[in-house]
Formats: structure tokens, sequence, C-alpha cells
């Protein structure tokens, strides 16, 4: 595929003209973002998260990830409005700052840090976990410092090779996936005896153990903890904006794509997942991808989803150190964090936030020796906090925005959202709830704890060390194309007079 030319840096806020101190390079090509759309719906939310859904809601969990989509799906098309508009690296952290008031910002931003920070240092622990399957000799804490060594190297390059990172990434997911679905599929037609599984496959399994909501509405509410946790990260594309070659092309084929992505990544490989064996078995006899591989009789099927998995995880932790750098250098630019975050080096990378992550994920060195490999769904409660309430402010920030086009009579948007505001008021609602569903549940509580102190230490914080321009809105250039306007021409300008 040929790739798009990379545009020349561009000026950020605080940049002056021939400096390159504040500027990123556009270097993201549509392939590099189209992989990431795609990749950034497969991780460990797939591949161990979904058991944990499938455990409390049973084949409804089908449901729980279709709803979850949907609204998914109205958070990135109300961010891929607002990045078209302003395709700047900050992202959602610089909308809700300029629409909702700086100290929306700085938290939105920090919480987004935040998220990054527990979902990378729990990847980077899975991580570590994987490479012992091959390698049980060799002490867990080391592989942990290999690859943060490694990925923050990459990250330091240029983003272009992290867009290279991300694109091979992703294509082993997504062939892995389809290789999955096709190989269930084969089992279910031909009528092979899966591996592992008591159970003749068929789509009867989705009925013939309890139904379809085996543990009634309330399994599908317990779901969305660990639901929407995996659709945690898919922001991320939002980011891109600010490094992407054609941001108005770019972003809106990316967040088209996950209607798609949910689709084939969820609701097609777990359906065919509950075909092969009952839903009550599905993670209790090791996992279920290894058993689609040994029911096909591939005796290597192990190896091929460790392959599979630390693929999933380095994408992941790439994406993480990506992610989170680039919205503290927004957080710079605003005054929201130190300016040594907003520096860039040669190759047009934020280099301090690159080295900030790589600080944070070595506590993953410390504490891989003492986590517990059975604390998956806690971690995934907290993730979930921060990442909802990360799409409530990017909800929020739409809402302000549509508003003060309205009142303003601004251009209209050039990827406007769809079925505003009805979609838009029900999204909110919806990741209200998740939250609410937080609270509820004893094994989830523990994330509106660890949020609500979250949230006090960014007020406290706020309060103290912001300072100057870090109490302004953020200033963004509105790129929407304005609508040409035909100039009238009068009769006599058009017709030549008679002679």
């Amino acid at each position: 595929m040929q790739q798009a030319p990379s545009a020349a840096p561009t000026a950020t806020p605080g940049a002056t003209a021939g400096t390159v101190a504040t500027a990123l390079n556009r270097g993201l090509n549509v392939r590099h973002i189209r992989f990431m759309a795609l990749g950034s719906a497969i991780g460990t939310g797939l591949f161990y998260g979904s058991a944990a859904a499938i455990q409390k809601a049973g084949p409804a969990a089908l449901l729980a990830y279709m709803i979850g989509g949907a609204a998914v799906f109205m958070v990135m098309r109300a961010l891929g409005e607002m990045a078209v508009r302003h395709p700047v690296s900050g992202s959602f952290g610089q909308y809700a700052s300029r629409y909702l008031g700086p100290f929306a910002g700085f938290v939105t931003g920090w919480t987004y840090v935040f998220e990054m920070a527990i979902v990378a240092i729990a990847d980077v622990t899975a991580f570590s976990i994987y490479m012992g399957f091959w390698f049980p000799q060799v002490d867990r804490w080391i592989w942990v410092l290999s690859i943060i060594l490694f990925l923050g190297a990459m990250n330091l390059l240029s983003v272009k090779v992290f867009g290279e990172l991300e694109f091979w990434f992703s294509l082993i997911k997504v062939v892995a996936i389809i290789a999955m679905i096709a190989g269930g599929a084969a089992i279910i037609v031909f009528g092979f005896q899966a591996g592992g599984s008591s159970v003749a496959p068929g789509l009867g399994n989705l009925v013939d153990h309890g139904g379809l909501f085996p543990n009634g509405f309330g399994g599908i509410l317990a779901a969305f903890a660990v639901v929407m946790f995996a659709f945690g990260g898919i922001e991320t594309i939002g980011i891109t904006a600010g490094e992407a070659a054609d941001p108005k092309k770019v972003i809106p084929q990316a967040v088209n794509t996950v209607p798609v992505r949910v689709l084939l990544f969820y609701v097609l490989t777990l359906g065919v997942l509950m075909s092969l064996f009952p839903w009550n078995e599905i993670g209790s006899n090791g996992s279920p991808f290894v058993q689609i591989f040994d029911g096909l009789g591939i005796p290597a099927a192990p190896h091929i989803l460790n392959v599979v998995v630390i693929t999933a995880a380095l994408s992941a932790i790439n994406s993480d150190i990506f992610g989170a750098g680039r919205i503290l250098y927004g957080l710079a630019q605003q005054g929201h964090a130190p300016a040594s975050f907003g520096k860039v080096s040669r190759h047009g990378v934020p280099f301090m936030t690159v080295a900030l992550m790589g600080g944070i994920l070595l506590v993953g060195v410390v504490l891989n020796a003492v986590i517990p490999e059975n604390v998956f769904v806690v971690i995934a409660s907290i993730a979930t906090f921060a990442t909802v309430w990360v799409w409530v402010m990017i909800l929020a920030s739409h809402v302000a925005m549509k508003r003060e086009i309205a009142r303003k009579g601004l251009p209209a948007s050039e990827f406007p959202s769809p079925l505003w505001p009805a979609a838009s008021v029900l999204a909110i609602a919806f990741m209200a709830m998740v939250i609410v569903i937080l609270g509820v549940f004893e094994d989830t509580r523990v994330a509106l704890y660890v949020g609500g102190a979250w949230l006090v230490l960014l007020f406290v914080a706020y309060r103290l060390w912001v300072r100057g321009d870090g109490r302004l809105r953020a200033e963004l250039v509105d790129e929407t194309a304005a609508i040409p306007v035909v100039k009238e021409v009068s009769l006599a300008q058009e017709v030549p007079a008679a002679k």
C-alpha cells in the first residue's frame, strides 16, 4: 500500500516561527491509523476479559457488548467531530479545557494518564507472564524491564516508528482473530469435536444451558464493568489527529469502523466460542482460544496463542506510552503539567513524556513480584472508572461545542455526530449507569473509592499548583472549511446588452 507523504511539522500553541521545540510531526499516514483503529479493539479485554464477562452474563454477554459498543461509537463520533474541527495532539484534554473550562481539561487529561498508567502496568505484568510460558526459569521482572526499555526506545525515535509498530502488531492480531473465527466456524459446520468440550458444538449451546439470560438482567449489568474495560483505549484514535498527515480524511475513516470492529472482534468471536463450548465451561479449562486450535487438531495451539497474546500486550503497551505521552504534551501546552513535557526532540517526539511513562512502568518491575494474578477484575474496574469518566467528558465537551456552534452561527461540522442530540444524551446516561454499576457490585466497588480519591487529589493539585495560563480556557484553531458562498450575478452582468 502506498504511503501518504508526511507533512511538515505543525505548530502548536506557544510555538514560534521556525521553532521545533514545541512542534509534533504529522508522520501517521492512512495505513497506520486504519490499523491502529482495528487493533485498538483487540487486547487483554478480549483474550482474557471476555471470559469474565461471559461468566457474569452467559450468552447475554453478546448483548452487553453490542449495547456497550453502540455507546462507545457515539463517544467516538463525538470525539471525531471535535478532532476534525480541532486536530490537536492534546485531543479531548484540550477540548474539555476549551468548551468546559480549564479545570475540566486538567481533570480529563490527568485521568486519562492515570488510566493508561494502570492498564500499562497490568499489561507489562501480563507480558512477563506470557514470556514465562516459554522461559519459566527467567525471572519475570527481567521481561518487564526489557520490554519497557525496548518500547520506550522505539517511541523516542519518531511517531512514524510508533505507527509502523502498531501496523504490524495490529495486523497479527486481526489475522489471528479471523483465523479463530474461521476455525471455530469449521468446527461447527463440519462437526469436529471441539477440544476440551464435553458437549457437541453447535448454535444450540447458546440456549441449552440456562437460556440466553442464565443470570438474568443482573448478569448483564455486572458484565458491563468488564465490557467497557475491553473498549478502553479506543479513544487513542482521537489523539492521533495532531500527528496525522490528513486528519480530515483518516479520522472519519477510523471512527466509522467502530461498529464493524465490535461486531467482528467481539460479537462474532464470542458467539463462535459459546457455540463451541457451554458458556459455563469457558475460562475454566484453559484458554478457549487454545481450545479452538486444539479442536482443529493443531498441536502447537498454546504456542500460537502465546504469540498472539504477546503481540496484543506489546501493542497495548505501545499505545499506552503514545497516548499518555501526547495527552501530557497537551497538558503542558495548557499550563496543566510541567513545561518540560511540552518539549520535543529533533524527531518531533515529546521525549520527556515518554520518559515519564517509562518511569511509571518501572513500578511494574517492583510490583511484578507481589501483585497476585487474580486481581484482573479489580484492575479492570479501576481502569473502567477512569475510562468512562474520560468518555463522559468527551461527550460533555461535544455537547458544549455543538451549543456554541448553534449560538454563534459557526460553520457546520465536516464530520457531524449522528442523531444529535438524542444519541449523545443517551450515551451520557449510559456512562453514568456504568459508574453506578461499579458501586453496586462488591468486587468492583473499590473502583469508586480509588476514583473518588483520585478526583479529590486532582482538585487539590489544581488549586495549589496551577497558575497563570493554566487557569484560562485552551485556545484552539477551528479548521472547519467554510461553505463557499456563491455570489449573485445580475442579469445585466450575465447577459450582454442587446445592440
